[in-house]
């Protein structure tokens, strides 16, 4: 009796095991992000390659001269080349992608990252080709100025030089 005993706690054991290994590759290989806000709306074709979408949602005033918004890049999406006066910092809360600043090789983003794009430098920034990317951005002291956009990454650029 007790040797049957044994032998099934074994097994359920075994079986525990197994459903939580095919739990964990399941939640690894996702591909769909969670999102925090909003989706928002749709990026113009003239500075997102593929579909963005961005939502505000810290208005610049005269007290909190800061903009923060969200945006979601859906696989292969990509801002133009762009800068801000002031700078950008931004926050990755999903996903996987890229980040380059001119003249520098491309980076990989992952959630968890934080990048701070200097003032007055052209860079741009999106998801990987097969995971969208969602992030903050934060863009101080808008007295100086938001966003100058530049123009689109060409896919070469895109697919070059990735770590």
């Amino acid at each position: 009796m007790k040797i049957v005993q044994i032998t099934l706690a074994i097994i359920t054991s075994a079986m525990l095991l197994s459903c939580n290994q095919n739990k964990e590759k399941m939640e690894n290989t996702k591909q769909e992000l969670e999102a925090i806000f909003p989706k928002g709306e749709l990026g113009s074709k003239d500075l997102f390659t593929g579909n963005a979408y961005f939502i505000g949602l810290v208005d610049a005033d005269s007290t909190f001269t800061t903009a923060i918004g969200n945006v979601y890049f859906e696989p292969g999406a990509r801002s133009n080349w762009h800068s801000h006066p002031a700078g950008q910092i931004l926050i990755i809360t999903d996903g996987i992608g890229y980040h380059q600043i001119e003249g520098k090789p491309i980076e990989i983003i992952k959630k968890g990252d934080v990048i701070k794009c200097p003032p007055n430098v052209r860079h741009w920034h999106g998801a990987s080709a097969d995971v969208g990317l969602q992030q903050l951005y934060i863009i101080p002291n808008t007295e100086k100025g938001i966003v100058e956009w530049k123009e689109a990454v060409t896919d070469e650029q895109y697919s070059a030089n990735k770590k």
